[in-house]
């Protein structure tokens, strides 16, 4: 007689009656896309909607009406719903998704796009990609931290006041020494003083991590801040003007149409967040410590009897999630800007986001935060065409994807069985 380990019990989604997620996801897919077939197909124009190769107007180009795009792209949307919701489509639930939002995206943009302003109706896609990549860039690393910590079985939350310490770090001394190096250290330092804080107090003095999380971001707030008004804001030439990392382009690879400027035409930033994905994806699945990571994240007690120490994997990996998120706030300041108070602005908490909608996996967080840094990069654009779409309706994407990952429609989600659970050594 078969039998089911109790892994198998706790993973297998159970689906009972007609309504599946699949038959849910595919009612709304086909909704939306009928939708996006009627609406967006009567409010385009007949001119036609140019997606450019370069970053101009002029050169090679991918054009189709108006019309007839927002149309067509809205009727693949719904015929991808209508396939989820038949049943037939089983084992193609994400491809099917896939397919479904960009339908309607795409048909979104053929009505923006052929509808703007004479000699502004095209969409220069290098500029796109290559600022959705430089948006997601801090969401890239925020979430790789969070995957390092959650897989050990510790919540973080803090990762807004990691980000923030990192670039509030790497702008002080950076402009201090005049070195990038130097600056990215101490980014490195500054969130790896957060983490420290997290893992004393959740593992060591057993402080409920959610609430821990939030004190450290106003902690990493309130500091930052007092000093930046006392000593960076009056003497910013002194305190705030950090070197800036410059751009390493990649023979031939950068050439590539659109892909090549906007991925081998890039910072160090970029350059090392591409490489962390694919390290801690490598590490985590096919490494003896990303086997121990993910025992103590599942099941502690069973990870301690076979000789693997707990609390020392616990410590070790959020302080090298510290320090990840620390580099992913030097992204800003040692690439971009200037420190100035809070300026992370919530990208912690869409890091987080990221995170669950990428179901704890690096490689799913990375294409999550690509997905956000998109939505925010889309919203710029549409303002700068005079879009009757507010961009402040396009804000609010991450956090709409953030509900569909929680309930569950965009596939099972469900975080290491230890997260967020205290481990008390027997």
């Amino acid at each position: 007689m078969s039998t089911m380990t109790v892994d198998e019990v706790v993973v297998a989604p159970v689906q009972r009656g007609f309504w599946t997620r699949d038959r849910k996801v595919g009612l709304g897919l086909a909704l939306f896309g009928v939708l996006a077939t009627v609406l967006f197909g009567a409010l385009a124009t007949g001119e036609q909607a140019r997606f450019t190769l370069s970053e101009d107007a002029g050169g090679a180009a991918l054009e189709i009406n108006g019309t007839l795009g927002a149309v067509v792209f809205g009727l693949v949307s719904a015929a991808a719903g209508v396939a989820l919701l038949s049943g037939a489509a089983a084992g193609w639930f994400r491809l099917l998704l896939a397919v479904g939002v960009l339908g309607f995206v795409f048909s979104f943009l053929c009505w923006q796009v052929s509808a703007a302003p004479a000699g502004q109706n095209f969409m220069p896609m290098v500029n796109i990609v290559r600022n959705t990549f430089l948006l997601a860039l801090p969401l890239i690393f925020g979430s790789l931290a969070g995957v390092l910590c959650e897989r050990s079985g510790v919540v973080n939350v803090a990762i807004e006041g990691q980000l923030l310490m990192g670039a509030f770090a790497g702008a002080l001394f950076g402009t201090l020494s005049g070195s990038l190096w130097v600056g990215l250290f101490a980014a490195a330092l500054g969130g790896a003083f957060i983490s420290l804080l997290l893992a004393v107090f959740t593992i060591r003095y057993l402080v409920d991590q959610v609430v821990m999380g939030i004190v450290l971001n106003l902690l990493a707030v309130g500091l930052t801040g007092f000093i930046y008004e006392r000593l960076m804001q009056p003497d910013a030439p002194t305190y705030n003007q950090p070197p800036h990392a410059s751009t390493w382009s990649i023979p031939l690879l950068s050439d590539i149409p659109v892909i090549g400027p906007a991925l081998f035409e890039g910072n160090f930033f970029l350059y090392l967040a591409l490489i962390l994905v694919l390290v801690v994806q490598f590490g985590l699945f096919r490494t003896r410590w990303g086997l121990r990571t993910r025992a103590v994240g599942e099941h502690p007690t069973a990870a301690d009897t076979l000789g693997v120490q707990v609390l020392r994997v616990r410590y070790r990996n959020v302080l090298l999630a510290g320090v990840v998120a620390g580099i992913g706030g030097a992204s800003y300041t040692l690439a971009l800007y200037s420190f100035s108070k809070n300026m992370i602005g919530g990208k912690g908490f869409i890091a987080l986001a990221a995170l669950i909608f990428g179901r704890w996996s690096p490689t799913g967080a990375l294409l999550a935060s690509l997905f956000f840094g998109f939505a925010d990069q889309l919203g710029t654009y549409l303002s700068a065409i005079n879009s009757v779409i507010p961009g402040e309706f396009l804000a609010m994407l991450p956090y709409l994807a953030t509900m569909l990952a929680v309930a569950g429609l965009v596939g099972k989600v469900r975080a290491p069985a230890a997260d967020g659970k205290p481990y008390i050594k027997g």
